[in-house]
C-alpha cells in the first residue's frame, strides 16, 4: 500500500510540476510583451501589432537548446478573435531549428513572431509549420511606426524579432519549425487536442489570464 500511495504521490507531483511549468512560461510570455511594447522608441511598432492576425511569444530561450539537438525553446500562440476583437486562448507550441545569427551567442533570446494575414496563420496552425518555407518571413522592423518598410516587410507572412541581452532587433527566422507542444497543452487544458481547436473554441486557462490582459493592452485594433 505504501508502494502504491508514493506511485500516487509521484504521478500526481509530475503533473503539477508540469501544468506549474506550463503557467510559469506563460506568465513569462505576458512579461516579454509588457516590457518589449513598453519602450516605444524600441517596440513592435503599434500598427504592425495592430495587424497581426496571430502573435508567437517564445520565452528565454537558452543557449544550451543550441548544443542539444537544437532545440530552441517552448511558447505560446495566440491569435485574434471573431471579427478581430480579442485574443484566443493560447495554446503551445515548441520551436525547433533555424538560425537566430548573432544572438545565438547569448545566454537567453526571447523570440516575437506576428503572422499578418489569415492565410499565414491558417499555415501556422497545422501539425508543422516551417518558417520561410511554408509562409514567407522577414525581419520585423523597431520603432513606433513602420516608417523604415522594405518590399519584404510589406509581403511577408511573418515578422520576426528576438531580444537578447536588453537589444531588441528583427531577424530572420527562415528554418524555425513549429510543432505543437502536446505536454503543455495536455498540462493547460487537461486533455492533448491540436492547436487549432485550442485557437478556435477553447476557453483560457485561469494562467493564461495575464498574457490575454497583456495583449489586449497593448492591442488597439477595433475589428
Amino acid at each position: 500500500m505504501k508502494l502504491r500511495h508514493f506511485a500516487v504521490v509521484l504521478l500526481f507531483s509530475g503533473v503539477l510540476f508540469g501544468a506549474n511549468d506550463a503557467v510559469r512560461r506563460l506568465h513569462e510570455s505576458a512579461e516579454v510583451i509588457t516590457e518589449v511594447m513598453g519602450t516605444s522608441d524600441k517596440a513592435i511598432p503599434q500598427d504592425l501589432f495592430d495587424k497581426a492576425e496571430c502573435l508567437v511569444v517564445v520565452p528565454g530561450v537558452k543557449k544550451a537548446a543550441f548544443i542539444v539537438g537544437g532545440k530552441f525553446g517552448r511558447g505560446f500562440i495566440s491569435c485574434r478573435g471573431q471579427g478581430g476583437m480579442g485574443w484566443s486562448a493560447p495554446a503551445a507550441v515548441r520551436v525547433e531549428g533555424g538560425s537566430f545569427g548573432f544572438q545565438i551567442g547569448a545566454s537567453e533570446t526571447d523570440v516575437i513572431m506576428a503572422v499578418m494575414n489569415r492565410r499565414g496563420a491558417e499555415k501556422l496552425l497545422q501539425s508543422k509549420f516551417t518558417v520561410g518555407a511554408d509562409a514567407s518571413v522577414a525581419a520585423g522592423p523597431v520603432g513606433r511606426t513602420t516608417s523604415a518598410d522594405t518590399d519584404a516587410q510589406m509581403q511577408a507572412e511573418i515578422l520576426t524579432w528576438s531580444r537578447a541581452r536588453g537589444v531588441f532587433a528583427g531577424i530572420a527566422l527562415n528554418g524555425a519549425t513549429l510543432r505543437p507542444d502536446d505536454e503543455s497543452n495536455k498540462d493547460l487544458y487537461g486533455t492533448v487536442t491540436s492547436n487549432r481547436e485550442i485557437i478556435e473554441h477553447a476557453k483560457p486557462p485561469a494562467g493564461a489570464e495575464e498574457l490575454l490582459r497583456v495583449l489586449n493592452k497593448y492591442s488597439s485594433r477595433k475589428g
